[in-house]
């Protein structure tokens, strides 16, 4: 199975916009092959929880913005260390 074209639009909205609130080292993992739950883990580290919170922020806005796409589950944001956000 390949990602979808849509998925790779969604990976990108979000790896910009988490580039434009100074998220690092941001990684994408095509995992469509070896998962069925998903197509792509995309991985993007900050300097500190006020930053992760802010990259967080604005990977949602954005999807939200651009694509009309919510996150149905998010993980980890009381304390900002580390954040999951599941688009399914």
């Amino acid at each position: 199975m390949t990602t979808p074209e849509s998925v790779i639009t969604h990976v990108t909205i979000a790896a910009e916009a988490a580039a434009e609130k100074l998220g690092t080292n941001i990684v994408a993992f095509d995992v469509s092959q070896q998962l069925a739950i998903t197509d792509v883990f995309l991985i993007i580290s900050a300097k500190n929880e006020r930053q992760v919170g802010a990259v967080v922020d604005a990977v949602e806005e954005q999807l939200i913005k651009q694509v009309q796409v919510k996150p149905v589950r998010r993980e980890g944001d009381r304390e900002n260390r580390w954040v999951l956000l599941d688009y399914i």
